[in-house]
C-alpha cells in the first residue's frame, strides 16, 4: 500500500514549484515518482505526424520524486506524514499523523 495515491492532493516541498498544490495524476511506482497536475511543467518539441498534426511545442507535467511532495490531509487541510493502521475488520487504512484521522 502506498502513502500517496492517485487523485490525492499534495503540496510540493522543494524545487521551483515549492509551496504549490495539485492533484496526483499518475504514479510511477518503479521509479518512486509522481506526476502532479499543473506542477513541474516542461516543454517538449513534437514532430509532425502526417498531414493532420503539425509540429508543435507541447507543455506537459514532468514526474517529480515522491519524497518532494507531502499529502494534504482532507480533514485538517495541512501537509502531513502518513501512517498505516489496521481496523477491527482487518482493513488497512492510511491516517494523518497530524490530526490522527483516517484518510481512506
Amino acid at each position: 500500500m502506498r502513502r500517496i495515491k492517485r487523485d490525492d492532493t499534495v503540496r510540493v516541498l522543494t524545487g521551483r514549484d515549492r509551496g504549490k498544490q495539485g492533484q496526483v495524476r499518475q504514479i510511477i511506482a518503479e521509479r518512486d515518482r509522481v506526476v502532479v497536475q499543473g506542477i513541474s511543467m516542461i516543454k517538449r518539441h513534437m514532430k509532425a505526424s502526417g498531414m493532420n498534426q503539425p509540429a508543435a511545442i507541447v507543455e506537459r507535467e514532468a514526474a517529480i520524486h515522491m519524497s518532494n511532495v507531502r499529502l494534504i490531509c482532507p480533514q485538517c487541510n495541512n501537509p502531513t506524514g502518513v501512517g498505516f493502521r489496521t481496523q477491527a475488520n482487518g482493513a488497512r487504512v492510511r491516517y494523518c499523523k497530524r490530526c490522527d484521522q483516517d484518510i481512506d
